[in-house]
This record gives structure tokens, C-alpha cells and sequence, in this order.
């Protein structure tokens, strides 16, 4: 399912110190979020904000903030 592989996903491969990194990452938040609500409305995923919305946080934030700790 698109969810297993996705869920695990820690970010985008690229240096995010930099200040023009910023609107990047915006711009994949936004593409990442564009692409699960299509899932969710064509029936391809749950259509379950309490399933969705964490897991988008995670790819988002908490997966690579799990990643680095755990390698610290």
C-alpha cells in the first residue's frame, strides 16, 4: 500500500540549513498533502484525518527528528 512505504519516508535529500530551503520544504508539504487528500478521495487510502494527519507530521517532521536521534 502506498501508506507502508510512504509512512516510514524521513524527507527530502537535500541540505536544509540554508535559508532557501525553506519555501522548498514548504513546497513539499503542500505537494505531500495535495497527494494523500487525492489518495483519500478516490478511496486508494482511508479517508481518516486520525490516520492521515499524524502520518503526515511524521513524514513531514517527526520521522527525520527520530532518525537523527536515534544516530546522536
Amino acid at each position: 500500500s502506498h501508506l507502508v512505504c510512504l509512512s516510514q519516508f524521513v524527507g527530502m535529500l537535500r541540505d536544509s540549513r540554508s535559508f532557501w530551503s525553506y519555501p522548498r520544504h514548504e513546497y513539499f508539504r503542500r505537494i505531500l498533502c495535495d497527494m494523500v487528500g487525492r489518495w483519500a478521495e478516490n478511496g486508494e487510502v482511508p479517508n481518516d484525518l486520525s490516520l492521515l494527519g499524524p502520518m503526515v507530521e511524521d513524514i513531514c517532521f517527526g520521522n527525520a527528528k527520530r532518525y537523527f536521534e536515534e544516530r546522536a
